[in-house]
């Protein structure tokens, strides 16, 4: 069956990875939260949390941009010495959210404003999120800052990873607008997905636990997709790896997944489900999957055989198939670093 139509759940009870990770190609990374390998063998790392983009090749390590109060994001490997990334932050012109290009020559261009796009569009808009069908009673016993009332999607960017498809338009996963879009090489930028909500049905306990009525039991609240990853696969189908939205710790179960997009089509499929914050995602050539589940401190396979351990890692927040390898970071909110594994 092929890995596209699969719907798995990862197991409740698993056996115990068995890869081991090289030692640290580099280390003292501030948030490498994304990571991209060029055909040379440069490994690019977004330090989200000092907002720099750095490159590790074998001449040493280089700070490519250096963007403080701003924050870097998705990477992607162009060519021999260029890279495209996404950045978000504030500056004097107020909020931007934008793809952009370092060139050879070490210069940065714009490719496109993500942020723009989804102030004019808002494509999650289509979307029914928070709870659904709650009586009017029922709804206004609900704490304010939670909401009884179901919402569309706002207005929100923010552009955490990036794609680079063969006709060289970029696929960009924006993780507050919940959608996909592509920029093409002419800067147009165009939706082509919006993953669908996340569905959960509240518990007693959690009720309980949250300080929800007692006639919320049951009901559905459809938390925000959080797509945190975007992959090419070898059957053309684009890779998203996705966060449930709400907390992301085991309250709620692991909820994380991973879903496939179909390019031309914009078709949503849910390949397996299950994962502990899903961050980020790989693609190997036989269409393997691998998944960085960064609290729940493991990478996790996905593959026609069923979805299990593969490594146990301290807090993996990216992922990257390359040269016969999967690199990964490790340690993302401490001493960062890149490591990799052979299968």
């Amino acid at each position: 069956m092929a890995v596209a139509a699969m719907a798995l759940v990862l197991p409740s009870a698993t056996p115990a990875a068995a890869a081991t990770a090289s030692a640290p190609i580099v280390d003292g990374l501030a948030g490498p939260l994304q990571l991209a390998v060029g055909s040379d063998g440069t490994v690019y790392v977004s330090q989200s949390f000092a907002g720099k983009l750095t490159a590790v090749g074998k001449k040493g390590t280089t700070d490519l941009v250096s963007t403080p109060g701003a924050e870097i994001a998705g990477v992607a490997a162009d060519g021999p010495g260029t890279v495209t990334f996404t950045t978000s932050g504030e500056s004097e012109d107020g909020f931007f959210a934008e793809v952009r290009r370092v060139l050879a020559s070490g210069k940065v261009r714009a490719l496109g404003d993500v942020g723009e796009y989804e102030a004019t569009v808002n494509p999650d808009q289509v979307n029914s999120y928070g709870f659904q069908g709650l009586a009017p009673g029922c709804a206004e016993q609900v704490p304010v800052e939670i909401g009884g009332d179901p919402y569309p999607g706002i207005v929100e960017s923010h552009p955490y990873s990036v794609a680079i498809l063969p006709d060289g338009s970029r696929i960009v996963g924006d993780a507050a607008g919940n959608d996909i879009v592509r920029v093409a090489p002419n800067g147009r930028i165009s939706t082509v997905a919006v993953l669908p909500p996340q569905p959960f049905v509240v518990t007693a306990e959690v009720a309980a636990g949250i300080g929800l009525p007692e006639c919320t039991v049951g009901k559905t609240y459809n938390f925000e997709p959080v797509p945190t990853d975007v992959e090419l696969g070898p059957d053309g189908l684009l890779y998203v790896s996705s966060l449930p939205g709400g907390p992301e710790d085991p309250s709620l179960g692991a909820r994380g997944s991973v879903y496939s997009v179909n390019l031309a089509t914009g078709h949503v499929a849910e390949v397996a489900g299950g994962f502990l914050t899903a961050t980020n995602l790989a693609v190997a050539p036989d269409g393997t999957i691998y998944v960085a589940e960064m609290f729940g401190n493991r990478i996790s396979t996905v593959s026609a055989g069923g979805a299990e351990p593969f490594a146990e890692v301290p807090t993996p927040a990216a992922l990257e198939w390359a040269n016969g390898r999967l690199y990964a970071t490790v340690d993302a909110f401490g001493n960062g670093s890149v490591v990799t594994f052979t299968p």
